[in-house]
């Protein structure tokens, strides 16, 4: 994973769970796998406190996107300003992604947002949703927005309906 060749990759900030999160995450995601792994050295233990030989960053993809996670210690965490959207293409996937991200002490959160248990924010979308929300039906438009304001996991035969006019 050369990091000469992209220009923009995310970096996960963690405490010491880098390798632990990385490993999940790629567990999860088709088209996935762990890159390099760096470790502090004996170097600026004053600045970071971290023991040598401890992992530093962990280079892991995603289904294509690049990512680093960095344990750089307990002074930042994780909330909902950013977050990962998933664009799923079935209920199957919507229900697969929602169920592994929210195992293990995830949690989830209103209008297909949840936390994993590292407690990183992610949007599982359905891209029908999208599709519905971007015909130029507005009475359709509405309905569907009302239906999933009630919802956590998007679940798509519930906003087609809604989209259609028909009773939930």
């Amino acid at each position: 994973m050369a990091s000469i060749s992209r220009r923009i990759t995310p970096c996960l900030w963690f405490d010491t769970e880098a390798e632990d999160a990385a490993k999940f995450y790629v567990s999860i995601f088709k088209n996935s796998k762990i890159g390099n792994i760096s470790r502090f050295n004996r170097e600026g233990y004053d600045v970071h406190g971290k023991k040598a030989g401890t992992v530093m960053t962990v280079e892991f993809e995603l289904d294509g996107q690049h990512f680093v996670a960095l344990n750089g210690g307990p002074q930042f965490k994780f909330d909902e300003a950013i977050s990962f959207q998933i664009h799923c293409a079935s209920q199957d996937e919507v229900d697969y992604y929602w169920s592994r991200l929210t195992a293990e002490g995830g949690s989830e959160g209103p209008c297909g947002w949840c936390k994993d248990r590292f407690g990183l924010s992610w949007q599982v979308v359905p891209d029908a949703l999208l599709e519905m929300l971007g015909t130029g039906n507005a009475a359709g438009a509405e309905r569907v927005t009302k239906a999933f304001l009630k919802m956590k996991k998007f679940d798509i035969a519930t906003l087609r309906r809604a989209f259609d006019g028909k009773a939930a």
